[in-house]
């Protein structure tokens, strides 16, 4: 994006820090990168338009100031957003007729939307437009989880499919340029979120056809939604973040990232131990080699304790190799295996014979069902647990025969010594 103005580099340079200074973490959504996304779309939608570089500079101003009134939370946020626009812009020696235009294209911004002229209409257009784009997913997540840390209000995953699906059909795009470039793809989104719906509740009786569902739905959906999402975010509580986050999601993904941690750092101290006891072995058999078996001859006395050594030696380093030597795994799942939420994509080991755009095909199926995603990293944990077992278990013998073969060697070397 080339943004010529160098007032717009200003703005950028001072929302960036804003942001990074005074915006809680808990707004996961509303972030930064939300705001570069709006930016982007602005710059993107208003080369379609007749507009004059004093209003594409006030357009860009608005989304990059949109949401900076959330740092005292969502409930007012415009308006805070508006006063922060202005007291930069007076700053910059800004009349009061383009602080004041600014203010507007802001609020245009407000759920319900309702923009009136081409400016309203494209930033509005702006900041819903990932409805239509590749990120849909990951900014759907987000808002999913900002919504029930800010709100409290955790969503079953039938409860959120339905609202997304209400959201997402009683939205309309108010510009040609922004429904040209941006409803192809939401829809195609309502018709994925459709199928994943008929796919984990097919007891509501749906019709197998999703192109049917999709009508249907569409016809019954198709009352404004937008006010019950900004109804929900408006009444969050600034003192439930704190603890709600802990309920969210945070605390899932750091036990799957501390289990996950947990388990490699295991089987890295299993794979050490083992190779101590190849090396410590390997040594021993070498010594005994070249000092005990060429005087075999002269003191026969020393042929059992020798062997009992060689023995216990031999003995450790094949669990000890066993310990360490890695598993050929099929590497391959079908798309069967994939739809019926049966294969594990985490792992190379289970993929690494599969063709590209099957894999692919795959990881996408899994990040867009959350359930199929972390019932993935579950069954990832389960078998990494299972081989750390195996590993642990030939590691538990192999130091059991080290410990009381290295016993029964040194008695038998007394016993042969005494006799």
């Amino acid at each position: 994006m080339n943004l010529v103005s160098e007032v717009i580099n200003k703005a950028e340079a001072f929302v960036t820090d804003f942001f990074q200074q005074k915006m809680p973490v808990e707004y996961v959504y509303h972030d930064l990168e939300h705001t570069r996304q709006v930016v982007e779309a602005v710059a993107e939608l208003f080369l379609s338009y007749d507009l004059t570089e004093e209003q594409r500079e006030l357009l860009l101003i608005a989304a990059w100031f949109h949401d900076t009134g959330y740092t005292e939370g969502p409930k007012g946020h415009e308006e805070r957003g508006c006063k922060i626009a202005a007291d930069w812009m007076k700053k910059e020696s800004y009349p009061q007729a383009a602080i004041d235009a600014v203010g507007i294209l802001i609020m245009a911004t407000k759920l319900p939307q309702n923009p009136t002229t081409i400016s309203e209409q494209i930033i509005a257009d702006a900041d819903l437009s990932h409805l239509g784009k590749t990120t849909y997913w990951v900014r759907c997540d987000l808002v999913r989880q900002e919504m029930a840390t800010m709100s409290g209000k955790h969503m079953s995953e039938k409860e959120w499919i339905d609202f997304e699906i209400q959201f997402m059909e009683s939205h309309d795009f108010h510009t040609k340029a922004a429904t040209a470039l941006y409803d192809k793809r939401k829809q195609k989104y309502v018709r994925e979120l459709l199928k994943q719906k008929i796919r984990l509740y097919p007891s509501e009786g749906f019709p197998k056809d999703p192109d049917d569902v999709f009508a249907e739905k569409s016809k019954k959906f198709k009352k404004t939604t937008s006010s019950m999402a900004a109804q929900i975010v408006s009444n969050a509580k600034p003192e439930d973040v704190a603890i709600n986050n802990i309920k969210l999601g945070r605390g899932v993904e750091t036990m799957y990232r501390t289990t996950y941690r947990t388990h490699v750092n295991l089987s890295s101290i299993a794979d050490n131990k083992a190779n101590i006891m190849l090396s410590i072995n390997a040594i021993i058999i070498s010594i005994v080699f070249a000092n005990l078996v060429p005087s075999l001859e002269t003191n026969p006395n020393l042929l059992l304790p020798t062997a009992g050594l060689i023995l216990t030696c031999l003995i450790a380093i094949i669990f000890a190799t066993l310990s360490t030597r890695p598993k050929i795994t099929e590497g391959k799942f079908t798309r069967k295996d994939i739809e019926e939420k049966k294969s594990n994509l985490l792992f190379f080991g289970n993929f690494y014979n599969m063709d590209l755009k099957d894999y692919e095909w795959g990881v996408e199926e899994m990040i867009k069902d959350e359930d199929f995603l972390y019932s993935s990293m579950t069954r990832d944990i389960y078998w990494l647990g299972k081989v750390l077992a195996k590993k642990y278990r030939y590691l538990s013998i192999c130091y059991g025969v080290f410990m009381y073969g290295l016993i029964v060697t040194v008695v038998l070397f007394l016993v042969s010594y005494f006799l």
